[in-house]
């Protein structure tokens, strides 16, 4: 790989630090087996984490983990190895997958929750925060699960941006956010330009774009905008993401067909859950930037 000042916008985007086994695995399950039935080889596993860096060995360390953790199980076919997302991950993968492929619904204020409860588990709880110990905050948004408790919705007033940086970790999600702007911004003004790669690397490309997206929005509470610091990068980052994960999408899903592989034989190419992904990606770019 070329050093960063020789490099090319696409390697520079691929030319990150080797991602780590476990989350990496969980991003290629999550934008490959998925939406096409759920189950990889361990071949086509070890060979898309080699491409990235990532040891046979460790890719299988990964995949007894995740197993261990009930997130895949494993079958074998004559001397084959294949693993399958279990239906409780599957489940999960589906909830995640809305987060990263679909337009978001926004806050429009805010949600107090009164009680001893803590905030329902998963990503569909994910923004609530303690205030007292009887007393959880989060944003009013369709998608946010509600407490098993008296919760009151309402506005805020004052300095909300200061209230929300004392918190919630805000940082964290900015910091993914202009990660992805800043090591995909070339890669997507190369893309535009009619310059699509061959498949494998779409594919390898898609995979780290998708793996660095999924960091940032995991760690975004989604705030009123009111609530967000000035110059909030998440928008303009989710644009990039579909701009990219669009021009990539024919090349690197007919690699998918080409080169992976499940139980009963070659993975499609498409299916109805990917075609859907990609409808819901064309609403996104569509979407003007107002942040």
């Amino acid at each position: 790989m070329p050093d960063g000042q020789n490099a090319t916008p696409l390697e520079h985007a691929m030319g990150l630090p080797a991602p780590r086994a476990t989350s990496f695995i969980v991003t290629i399950y999550g934008d490959v087996a998925e939406p096409r039935g759920g189950t990889l080889s361990m071949a086509a596993l070890i060979a898309t984490c080699a491409v990235h860096g990532i040891s046979e060995t460790l890719a299988r360390t990964a995949v007894s983990r995740l197993v261990a953790s009930g997130a895949l199980e494993g079958a074998r076919v004559g001397r084959r190895s294949f693993y399958r997302l279990t239906e409780s991950a599957r489940t999960e993968f589906r909830a995640a997958a809305r987060l990263f492929y679909d337009p978001l619904p926004e806050a429009e204020g805010w949600l107090v929750a009164l009680g001893p409860g803590g905030p329902p588990p998963g990503l569909s709880g994910a923004g609530w925060v303690r205030l007292a110990p009887d007393v959880l905050m989060g944003p009013d948004r369709s998608d946010l699960a509600r407490p098993d408790s008296p919760i009151v919705a309402g506005s805020a007033d004052g300095d909300t941006r200061t209230f929300a940086q004392a918190h919630w970790d805000l940082e964290s999600a900015a910091a993914g956010y202009r990660d992805v702007l800043d090591r995909f911004g070339p890669a997507g003004a190369t893309l535009s330009s009619g310059a699509v790669p061959d498949g494998g690397t779409c594919l390898a490309l898609r995979l780290r774009l998708v793996h660095a997206y999924r960091q940032a929005v995991l760690a975004d509470p989604r705030l009123p905008r009111s609530a967000q610091p000035i110059d909030w990068p998440g928008a303009r980052a989710q644009q990039l993401f579909a701009q990219i994960y669009l021009a990539l999408a024919a090349a690197s899903d007919a690699h998918v067909g080409a080169s992976f592989d499940a139980a009963d034989g070659p993975l499609p190419a498409e299916t109805p859950a990917t075609r859907a992904r990609l409808q819901s990606l064309e609403r996104v770019r569509k979407t003007a930037v107002t942040r």
